[in-house]
């Protein structure tokens, strides 16, 4: 993480997302610019939570990872969005794990800022409340994508959702695949089935396979199979 020192960028995104409507009282001098780079975790499962976070630029999966070792994909999300909101109301550490697929920025406040200044704030709690409600329903119908969904339609998704789309990546038309049994955990599935799903999507043309990486040949079709999953 990097701390960005640029008032006219921090200002920018507030202005940009209304950020200072959350609060009733003036929180703009705790807010802090803050840079992820990909690769980078966010959150870590069951690490301190320190900040509380609004993503406003960028992409990152948010993964689980149970007691079995094995990590279960949840969700990608893109701007806007509402960060360490959970571990704020239950006062836990991180529940998930974050992870930046392209360049993340986001405008960062302190949580124990958060906790002195804002438990009382009932704009800034109603705000959260509505965000926390969002996630729910939009958890139960993540949980319920491995058990309804065949392999084939959680694939072209996940392909399609892990495209690098920032401007340091700009004309790759695939995703990397350094290791085929870490997205096998992501999806759910073991290594064997998601490799017969990948040279099935191959024979009908929808993709090439190379070392290390997937190239996209027909995304029409990818996107006919993803339908909204993971969005």
């Amino acid at each position: 993480m990097q701390q960005i020192y640029s008032l006219d960028e921090l200002n920018y995104y507030i202005e940009k997302f209304d950020i200072s409507d959350v609060f009733e009282k003036d929180m703009r001098n705790f807010m802090e610019l803050h840079s992820f780079q990909r690769g980078e975790q966010i959150y870590r499962t069951s690490e301190k939570t320190e900040y509380l976070y609004f993503l406003v630029k960028g992409k990152f999966k948010v993964f689980t990872t149970p007691k079995n070792g094995k990590t279960l994909l949840l969700r990608f999300y893109q701007p806007f969005q509402v960060l360490g909101d959970v571990e704020l109301i239950c006062q836990v550490n991180s529940i998930c794990n974050l992870e930046v697929l392209n360049e993340v920025t986001c405008i960062g406040i302190p949580l124990e800022i958060i906790r002195d200044n804002c438990m009382k704030d009932t704009k800034f709690l109603n705000y959260i409340a509505q965000n926390l409600a969002q996630k729910l329903l939009e958890s139960s119908i993540s949980s319920s994508i491995n058990l309804i969904y065949p392999l084939e339609n959680r694939l072209a998704s996940y392909i399609l959702a892990s495209l690098q789309d920032d401007e340091n990546y700009q004309g790759i038309n695939g995703i990397a695949t350094n290791k085929l049994t870490d997205m096998a955990d992501f999806l759910g599935t073991s290594y064997r089935h998601l490799n017969r799903t990948l040279s099935i999507f191959q024979s009908k043309k929808l993709i090439k396979k190379h070392r290390n990486f997937i190239e996209i040949i027909d995304r029409k079709k990818l996107e006919e199979l993803a339908g909204d999953l993971y969005k």
